[in-house]
């Protein structure tokens, strides 16, 4: 992950109007965001902390909140806007994904300026506080959501769907009334499980995925204390992924920020890294090629064996399949069982390396396969064996 400074951030966003829509954790990122293109500061605990407010650093408060009921009802409300000469910022608090307040925003986007970003969650109210048996619910919801969404806004606009990060053992919010208080300790288990569903989805509809969830899972020391959110240092992580994943997607090379005279930048020796060996696909011809090219631009990467020392392991692999979106499986190298890759959502089993995808998800729209299928269960998987000698074949599942 790159350090995104203000500058950057300026310039990337230059001309640009962004929009933010979800819970109190997306509050915080459209907090960051209209901070960072300010200055460099970082939030304090009571901008993060507050809710509602006139003004946070020159954004005001277009509807609801302070001007309304202050509650931690479905119906609260807060819209918030930021505006410079050249930027436009402008955050909805929303509590499920498809409802009437839901297609109110929808008519914003159509009858008034489109956005050229669209950055959006919506998991932890949808499964806690309206049905118990929320998952029938709240996949129809993402698909109505995202036919809508694909009807309203142009095909340049950039929409990306954040996956919930991950929650604690004891959790407390705003969100968990004392009815619900009894859904406590499973709701972290199903915020896996609605990841999964929401990133497939999202994937299928031609949507980017940023999977927070699989990023902050050996971050945990940034959330806070009641187990849903996180601190300033977890937002700007957040904040300098979504710019990077945006620079991505618009073909943007974001320069390194400039360094003090004398400072060195490390980098990881062969020994700390690993040595790997990577296979690229082709879907037509069913060739495999042996590359040395970074992994974001491969179709399938294999990690075959793990040089530490004078040993050789096996190294569990992760690729995507060819022919679908998330669903792609795993197998391990030579000697190994296979492993899912969504054993545990987006945190497959066996060591992790630098060089494979940071998210099963592909990362932006230009390395996205194109797919002709509507729904998941039509997505098509493709596995990669190797033997011994690094030989292999594919198959369809």
């Amino acid at each position: 992950m790159k350090t995104v400074r203000h500058q950057q951030a300026c310039q990337l966003l230059h001309n640009k109007f962004v929009v933010v829509l979800g819970d109190s954790i997306q509050r915080g990122v459209y907090k960051d965001l209209v901070l960072i293109l300010q200055s460099d500061r970082y939030l304090t605990q009571r901008q993060l902390k507050s809710k509602g407010e006139m003004s946070f650093e020159q954004d005001c408060l277009v509807e609801g909140g302070c001007l309304n009921h202050m509650n931690n009802g479905t119906e609260y409300r807060e819209v918030r806007q930021f505006q410079s000469d050249h930027h436009l910022v402008r955050f909805y608090f929303v509590t499920r994904v498809f409802s009437q307040y839901m297609e109110s925003i929808m008519e914003d986007f159509q009858q008034g300026l489109k956005p050229d970003v669209v950055i959006i969650n919506s998991c932890v109210w949808d499964i806690s506080r309206y049905n118990s048996n929320w998952l029938e619910d709240y996949q129809e919801n993402l698909h109505r959501f995202f036919g809508e969404l694909s009807c309203v806004l142009p095909e340049e606009t950039l929409v990306i769907w954040n996956l919930t990060m991950p929650l604690g053992k004891s959790i407390r919010g705003g969100f968990l009334v004392s009815e619900i208080e009894h859904k406590a300790p499973q709701l972290r288990y199903d915020v896996i499980e609605a990841n999964f569903y929401s990133g497939t989805l999202a994937d299928a509809y031609q949507r980017d995925v940023l999977d927070l969830h699989f990023h902050f899972r050996f971050s945990l020391q940034h959330r806070t204390n009641d187990g849903v959110h996180w601190n300033a240092v977890a937002h700007r992580s957040i904040t300098c992924l979504l710019l990077e994943h945006i620079a991505q997607a618009w073909g943007v090379l974001l320069p390194d920020p400039l360094r003090t005279v004398g400072e060195e930048r490390s980098f990881p020796t062969k020994r700390q890294r690993g040595a790997f060996i990577y296979f690229r696909i082709s879907t037509k011809t069913k060739r495999y090629k042996k590359t040395n090219q970074d992994v974001d631009s491969v179709e399938v990467a294999v990690s075959v064996r793990r040089v530490t020392g004078d040993e050789v392991e096996p190294e569990g692999s992760r690729w995507r399949g060819a022919g679908g979106p998330a669903g792609a499986a795993a197998e391990t190298g030579p000697g190994g069982g296979r492993a899912p890759v969504h054993g545990r959502m987006g945190s497959p089993r066996g060591p992790q390396t630098p060089f494979l995808p940071a998210s099963p998800w592909p990362k932006t729209r230009q390395t996205r396969q194109k797919t002709a299928f509507r729904k998941p269960e039509q997505a098509e998987v493709t596995r990669l064996y190797l033997d011994e000698g690094g030989h292999g074949e594919g198959g369809k599942v």
